[in-house]
């Protein structure tokens, strides 16, 4: 592996944001490939953040610290990968249901989901069932919502007949998550998967994402 692409793998790790972009230029001026290092680097990286946070070696705040340094990174690669024409892996719509002004894990699976390759449209927080229908109408194929408090699970559901509704259902993927979220819940309220946190949501989505290019 290129010098440069191993010290911002490791920057990423130590959630060294400065040091993360200091290599990605240097990695740039020594031409490397802006593709190369979103893949080896970037995306290598946070995909053992992942596999750490799953074996207990880091926890949430570790995760959150080296996101935003894979984050900073990518900043100074997204104007480059557009211009060679590099296509995201997939894009995702991410939201707060209706009722729930909670963010923080839903922005840390953003950022995880942007190591993985993903373009992500964030509708924040509140968000109502029709801006979720309004917004997957844009032709998106994954659809996350999270919820930290049982009085706004229910607004899951309501957001997934929403979909029905509008005819959407079948062409989307929907994760759900959140503190009170469990698998049963997921199921009975007919979403695709459940991701018990940002690690699993990245995971699963890239598989979906995966499954999506093998039908087309």
């Amino acid at each position: 592996m290129n010098n440069q692409i191993e010290s911002i793998c490791q920057a990423i790790l130590e959630g060294n944001m400065g040091g993360v972009q200091e290599n990605v230029q240097s990695a740039l001026a020594a031409d490397v490939p802006a593709t190369e290092i979103l893949q080896q680097g970037l995306i290598a990286a946070m995909d053992e953040v992942g596999y750490l946070f799953e074996k207990g070696e880091f926890f949430v705040p570790e995760m959150l610290i080296a996101a935003r340094a894979m984050k900073a990174g990518l900043e100074i690669l997204k104007p480059l990968l557009i211009d060679s024409g590099v296509e995201p892996v997939g894009k995702m719509i991410l939201g707060t249901v209706k009722g729930d002004l909670h963010d923080i894990g839903k922005n840390l699976v953003g950022m995880m989901l942007e190591g993985a390759g993903f373009e992500i449209i964030d509708l924040g927080v509140d968000v109502a069932p029709i801006d979720f229908v309004d917004a997957a109408r844009e032709g998106v194929s994954l659809i996350g919502m999270s919820a930290l408090l049982t009085t706004t699970m229910n607004n899951m559901a309501v957001t997934i007949e929403a979909l029905k509704a509008a005819g959407l259902r079948e062409k989307v993927k929907v994760l759900v998550g959140g503190a009170p979220v469990t698998q049963e819940y997921a199921n009975s309220i007919g979403a695709d998967a459940y991701a018990r946190d940002a690690s699993s949501a990245a995971r699963i989505a890239r598989q979906f994402a995966v499954l999506r290019e093998n039908q087309t």
